[in-house]
């Protein structure tokens, strides 16, 4: 079977890409210079899409035995599904990776090609080999890599992460991941346990799962709070409030129910919850902007 090149495309999970996009470009919209640089803004969300997906693809790399196990992933993903080969697919990854810290080493600054690198070694190795199999912390400490693009964003227009927006952002997603995929974990708990793979519902059952997606989603409200204010405006602040409030009402409920539907629930809508919470941050960002200031 010879591959396609969406065969290739969905080694870098392409909707978390979408995500790592999103949040990577609002960091450049809220720092404000390359919003009259076009080229630049655009070579840096490539170079966010190269290095996150490398990272996406060696996860998926190394886990290929693992998903060929889960109902979830045996048939979606290229590995292990045989549409693509091991070999073909650590080559594609590597010259991505490549590709990715070259650019921001070339078009933009040291700093942000350093921080890209340090994300794909993290979660590519780290996380998948070290954290995944051993803690159930590890979506707790692993959040930490899908949660880089703000600062890396930010360092490639800037040269540096000296400010406290791209910070704000990156806490934002490490603690917006926890109950998006715990909400997912508690569904697929079964799956997880027949590949021994120490997931929290597994580790710690269902009732502290939930408790805890309750605890963090608490967290989550607090922290999207505390953007400053001279970097977003009415849309987002009202954003923050209406949606966190949602989440916490449907967290809640899981928990008071305990139903996998409800935690499918959850999932799916802590996905559009940050899909538009940083929609918000670019559009307040947008009507701010002065071009002659930028």
């Amino acid at each position: 079977m010879k591959p396609t090149p969406r065969d290739f495309l969905q080694l870098t999970k392409p909707t978390i890409m979408l995500l790592v996009l999103l949040t990577g470009a609002s960091a450049l919209m809220v720092e404000g210079s390359m919003m009259s640089d076009p080229l630049g803004f655009l070579l840096v969300l490539l170079g966010l899409f190269a290095t996150g997906g490398c990272a996406n693809a060696l996860n998926q790399y190394f886990e290929r035995d693992i998903d060929a196990q889960m109902e979830r992933t045996a048939k979606k993903r290229p590995l292990p599904s045989g549409r693509i080969s091991p070999g073909a697919a650590l080559v594609f990854t590597i010259c991505l990776g490549i590709f990715g810290v070259v650019l921001f080493a070339v078009a933009f600054n040291w700093a942000s090609a350093a921080l890209a690198l340090a994300t794909v070694l993290f979660y590519g190795f780290f996380y998948t080999l070290y954290l995944k199999p051993r803690t159930h912390f590890n979506i707790v400490i692993g959040g930490a890599a899908g949660a880089m693009a703000p600062p890396i964003a930010w360092a490639a227009a800037t040269g540096s992460v000296a400010a406290v927006a791209p910070w704000v952002m990156f806490a934002i997603i490490f603690f917006w991941t926890p109950p998006h995929f715990w909400a997912l974990a508690y569904c697929l708990r079964d799956q997880y346990k027949k590949v021994d793979y120490p997931m929290l519902p597994v580790v710690k059952g269902g009732p502290e799962t939930l408790r805890q997606i309750v605890m963090y989603t608490v967290l989550l409200i607090a922290i999207t709070l505390l953007m400053p204010l001279s970097q977003v405006g009415v849309i987002y602040i009202a954003l923050a409030v209406v949606l966190g409030a949602v989440f916490l009402m449907l967290a809640l409920k899981v928990r008071s129910t305990g139903e996998i539907r409800d935690s499918w629930g959850l999932f799916g809508y802590s996905i559009v919850y940050l899909l538009v919470l940083f929609t918000g941050i670019m559009v307040d960002a947008a009507l701010t902007y002065q071009p002659w200031k930028g």
